[in-house]
């Protein structure tokens, strides 16, 4: 398509989160990521990052609510729907680990032309599911 660069991608995705510092110790000891950034941008904001260990993909930017309105769309930013797909090369592998790790998940893992899927929830009820992509050829 004309007139847009040819190298974009998405590169953050905001979540909104009740408190900071909890959603960072979940996504960082439970789930395995890194924290990117922790900026402190005044008047209680701050801007925090978390990325997949391998720094591959989206980062998510936790975002703290910051009235009701936000607070109300915390743990249902999508109206229930699965929200994020964290894909991995080894789903039983990250499945395991993420159950030791207090990792619930809404139903057992299944098989689906696209992967091997299975929907989880983070610690403010978002859903999300992990997924090894079915391999190619």
């Amino acid at each position: 398509m004309s007139g847009f660069a040819e190298n974009r991608s998405i590169a953050t995705v905001a979540l909104v989160v009740e408190n900071y510092d909890e959603a960072i110790a979940w996504y960082v000891e439970r789930l395995g990521f890194v924290l990117t950034d922790d900026v402190d941008l005044g008047g209680g904001k701050r801007w925090v990052t978390v990325t997949p260990a391998n720094g591959q993909g989206a980062r998510l930017l936790l975002a703290e609510a910051s009235d009701e309105a936000q607070e109300s769309c915390i743990g249902n930013q999508t109206g229930g729907r699965v929200f994020l797909f964290l894909e991995t090369d080894d789903f039983a592998r990250d499945h395991q680990a993420m159950l030791a790790n207090g990792i619930k998940f809404r139903q057992a893992p299944r098989f689906e032309p696209y992967g091997t899927v299975a929907v989880f929830a983070d610690l403010y009820g978002n859903l999300w599911d992990l997924i090894e992509p079915k391999r190619q050829g």
